[in-house]
């Protein structure tokens, strides 16, 4: 095993952490908190757990990512979100790496995510492979201001899990996407310059219902997998639409703060 930074990026995160720090700390001699400007304890809790912290207005996700990587005194870095955990099996798996004379620049691992305490596994949520560990002298973090990913042509899965509390219940993830998603994709499409037009959102959003309910087997998830793809159909809408007002209404377009936490 050879030395490992964990970072996380957090905006409020003081009910989760300690204990998101204490899993890293399993595999971790160091751990960097970058925050977004906390209103709570989150930075005093992380310092106090010891971490490294920097208070950071927020960028976007792989640009906020990438600046813990400054703060990093290792060249191998683990991220992690403050809802996620490392299980004690990866644990086991990465503490077995020799890292040092790998022939891989950057490792993948499964996501396992849940609303509350149900393990999600349709809308293909599982088995849901992310590059969270590598080399920081080899690739980082995309500059995708949502959902950036780990950019690797030679990487390795490992067979073992994070652990993702997504949602605490299904009203919060319709919540989530009505509020925060929707609107962070909303700015980042109408930023660049992206055609859109009167039918978009209903195409959009066609689209995403299809693909999760049958495409991606919610149709084999119950309850579950019907929620997440009108959740996803919803976002989709949404997003959409809400860059068509952009474009048709100037007082929403002026009121609108695209540099704030998105």
């Amino acid at each position: 095993m050879g030395k490992i930074t964990g970072l996380v990026i957090t905006l409020n995160e003081e009910k989760q952490i300690c204990e998101c720090i204490a899993s890293l700390q399993q595999i971790c001699d160091e751990v960097v908190v970058v925050d977004s400007c906390s209103q709570d304890r989150t930075v005093e809790l992380a310092a106090a757990m010891g971490a490294k912290t920097l208070v950071q207005p927020y960028l976007g996700d792989g640009p906020q990512k990438n600046v813990g990587i400054a703060l990093a005194s290792n060249t191998w870095v683990f991220s992690l979100d403050a809802d996620e955990r490392v299980t004690p099996e990866l644990a086991a798996a990465i503490n077995e790496l020799d890292l040092e004379n790998t022939p891989f620049e950057a490792y993948a691992v499964r996501r396992r995510n849940f609303i509350g305490s149900r393990w999600i596994r349709c809308c293909h949520w599982y088995p849901n492979y992310l590059i969270r560990l590598y080399r920081t002298d080899r690739t980082r973090y995309t500059n995708s201001k949502q959902h950036a990913s780990v950019p690797s042509s030679n990487s390795c899965r490992l067979k073992a899990d994070i652990l993702h509390h997504a949602y605490r219940n299904i009203g919060e993830m319709f919540t989530k996407q009505a509020k925060s998603f929707s609107s962070r994709s909303a700015k980042i499409i109408y930023q660049s310059g992206r055609r859109v037009n009167a039918f978009s959102p209903f195409f959009h959003a066609f689209a995403a219902f299809f693909q999760n309910y049958f495409l991606r087997g919610g149709i084999l998830g119950g309850i579950d997998g019907l929620s997440i793809s009108f959740a996803m159909s919803m976002n989709a809408y949404l997003k959409y639409a809400r860059v068509l007002e952009y474009k048709r209404d100037p007082q929403v377009l002026e009121n609108e703060n695209f540099d704030e936490v998105w």
